[in-house]
C-alpha cells in the first residue's frame, strides 16, 4: 500500500526519526525491528506505523513506541501519538521513499514480506544455484533464461527468493513493473473475469509487466481452462520479452495433473531446485537470524535446534523467535532447559515416530476393511490393493527394514514388500485419483 499523497510529506520526518533510531539501538537491532516499518497514515496528530506481523507490532510497540514518539515530537511539535498497527505495505523496506507501484497491480497481486530479501537469505550448497538464478533475474534487464522455474519441498525458501526478487526490482529498477501473485490467486481472478464476462481486462493486467511471478504453479494442476489461460500468458511474456518466475513444489516433469504442453513450456527455461537443509545450514540461518533480532543465543541451544527441526526453515526461524521472544519478556538468559520448556508442543510433535501399527490401522480405515485383513493370506483386490499401499507407506515412513515390514504383515518375504512399494509407485504415475489417495494418507499419518 502506497503511502497517500499527505502522507508524502511525513516521510523527511520519518527518515530523520529512523536515521536518529538506527545510531541509538546499532544496525543489527535496526535491520530486525524497525526497517520493516512502513508509514501508512498521518491524521489529526496521530502517526500510523505498519508492521507485517502481530509479533513484530507488539515487540516494537513496547520498546520503541515511546522513543519514536518523542522523536518525532522534537521533528513535528504537532505529532502527539504513535499507533503501530499490524498490515504489510508493498513499499520495500529501504530507507528512502521509492516510487509507488500501479494501483491495479497491487489489486491483483499479493503482497510482499519485508523480511524475504536477498540480504536475509542464507546461502549454501542446497540452494545456491536457485539463489544466483534468482539474483540473475532480478539485477539484469533480460537474461538468456525464461522462465526461470524454482521448486523445493515445503519451507524451504522458494517464496522467500521470489519476494527477493521482487523487492530487489522495485528497489533498484523501479520503472520496471513488477507482478507477484499466487496460483491460486491466478486462477480465482481469472474465473472472476470470465463470470463478469471481462476477460480482456485481466489479460491485459496480467501480460502488460515486465515481470510475472507465480508461487505453487502445482495449485492449478486439474484445472483446464486455467491451465490453458496460464499456457497462453506464458507463452505471450516469452515471445515479448517479459521475464516469468516460477514456483512449485517438484519438477515440471514430476506434476501431476498438468497438460503436457504447459509442462513442457515450463520446462524449457531454467530449472532450479532448493534441496532440504543441511544441518549446516539451518545452523547458519540461526545464527543470522539471532544477529538480526540482536539476541545472545548459546551455540549449544542453536546446534540442539538445528538438530531437531530439520524438515521446515520457517518452523526453525519460528522456533527461535518463540525462544528469544520468551527470554526476553521474562527476563531469563536462553538456556538449553529453557528451549526445552518453551518448545515442549513443538519438539514433541518433531520427535514422534509413525508406527507401522498406525499405518495398518489407518490405511484400513480410510478403504473400510478390517484391520486384520492386513496380515490375512487374501489376494482379492479389493484387500491387496489396501495392503500394498500400506506396506509402501510403511517403507516411506518408518525406518523399519524389509523383513520387519513382511513381519508386520503375516510374515510376508522382503521380495512381496518391495514388489507393493514398486506397484504403489507405478500406480501412482498411471492413475492420478490412486496418486491422491496415497499422497491424502500420507499427508494425515505425518500431521
Amino acid at each position: 500500500m502506497c503511502p497517500a499523497a499527505g502522507v508524502r510529506d511525513y516521510l523527511a520526518e520519518w527518515d530523520s526519526v529512523k536515521v536518529t533510531l538506527r545510531g541509538e539501538i546499532g544496525d543489527a537491532a535496526y535491520r530486525s525491528w524497525l526497517r520493516p516499518i512502513t508509514l501508512r497514515d498521518v491524521r489529526d496528530g496521530v502517526v500510523r506505523l505498519g508492521l507485517p506481523t502481530r509479533f513484530m507490532r507488539d515487540w516494537v510497540a513496547t520498546h520503541y513506541g515511546e522513543r519514536i514518539k518523542s522523536l518525532w515530537g522534537a521533528e513535528n511539535p504537532a505529532i502527539r501519538s504513535i499507533e503501530i498497527v499490524v498490515g504489510n505495505a508493498t513499499r520495500p523496506p529501504t530507507d528512502s521513499p521509492t516510487p509507488c507501484a500501479p494501483a491495479d497491480m497491487d489489486e491483483l497481486g499479493a503482497q510482499l514480506d519485508t523480511r524475504y530479501t536477498f540480504n536475509n537469505f542464507v546461502v549454501d550448497k542446497t540452494n545456491e544455484f536457485a539463489y544466483a538464478a534468482a539474483r540473475r533475474v532480478a539485477e539484469a534487464e533480460t537474461v538468456s533464461f525464461n522462465p526461470l522455474f524454482l521448486y523445493g519441498g515445503v519451507g524451504l525458501s522458494k517464496t522467500h527468493l521470489m519476494h527477493a526478487i521482487a523487492w530487489h526490482i522495485r528497489e533498484h529498477n523501479p520503472s520496471r513493473r513488477v507482478l507477484y501473485l499466487s496460483a491460486e490467486k491466478f486462477m480465482y481472478r481469472f474465473i472472476r473475469a470470465l463470470r463478469s464476462q471481462d476477460t480482456m481486462s485481466f489479460k491485459e493486467q496480467v501480460r502488460s509487466v515486465d515481470v510475472l511471478m507465480v508461487d505453487d504453479v502445482q495449485f492449478i494442476a486439474g484445472k483446464e481452462a486455467t491451465q490453458k489461460e496460464f499456457f497462453h500468458t506464458l507463452e505471450t511474456m516469452i515471445d515479448q520479452g517479459r521475464q516469468v518466475v516460477i514456483s512449485a513444489d517438484k519438477p515440471p516433469p514430476d506434476l501431476r495433473g498438468i497438460k503436457d504442453r504447459l509442462r513442457s513450456r515450463l520446462n524449457s527455461g531454467l530449472v532450479a531446485s532448493i534441496q532440504a537443509t543441511t544441518y549446516e545450514l539451518r545452523l547458519s540461518i540461526l545464527a543470522f537470524k539471532a544477529e538480526q533480532m540482536g539476541a545472545t543465543v548459546p551455540q549449544k541451544v542453536m546446534e540442539f535446534l538445528a538438530h531437531k527441526i530439520a524438515s521446515n526453515v520457517r518452523e526453525l526461524e519460528g522456533a527461535l523467535n518463540r525462544v528469544v521472544a520468551h527470554a526476553q519478556l521474562v527476563g531469563r538468559a536462553i538456556t538449553l532447559e529453557t528451549t526445552q520448556e518453551v518448545l515442549h508442543n513443538l519438539l514433541k510433535a518433531s520427535d514422534r515416530r509413525i508406527t507401522i501399527e498406525e499405518i495398518q490401522k489407518r490405511v484400513a480405515e480410510h478403504f473400510n476393511i478390517k484391520l486384520a485383513e492386513m496380515s490375512s493370506a487374501r489376494r482379492s483386490r479389493q484387500v491387496a490393493r489396501p495392503r500394498q499401499i500400506a506396506m509402501y507407506l510403511a517403507k516411506q515412513l518408518t525406518s523399519r527394514s524389509l523383513p520387519e515390514i513382511g513381519r508386520k504383515f503375516g510374515g510376508r518375504a522382503p521380495t512381496t514388500v518391495m514388489h507393493a512399494v514398486k506397484k504403489v509407485e507405478e500406480l501412482k504415475g498411471a492413475d492420478q485419483n490412486f496418486a491422491e489417495d496415497v499422497e491424502l494418507l500420507r499427508r494425515m499419518l505425518q500431521s
